[in-house]
């Protein structure tokens, strides 16, 4: 009766962790794609005031 105790706990707490990475791989996933977007603005910015001088 306490092993099928025990073993219920440990699994709640495998959840629990799961849960936490999951979350965190979220979290990364989501500032990642932030990141990405800022750069792509920063990018055209730069492109749109480039003086395209190709007469050279």
């Amino acid at each position: 009766m306490e092993e099928a105790f025990l073993e219920e706990d440990a699994g709640d707490q495998d959840n629990e962790e799961t849960e936490k990475t999951n979350s965190v791989k979220n979290v990364l996933d989501k500032r990642r794609t932030l990141d990405d977007k800022l750069d792509e603005r920063r990018l055209r910015r730069e492109l749109r005031d480039y003086d395209f001088d190709l007469d050279d």
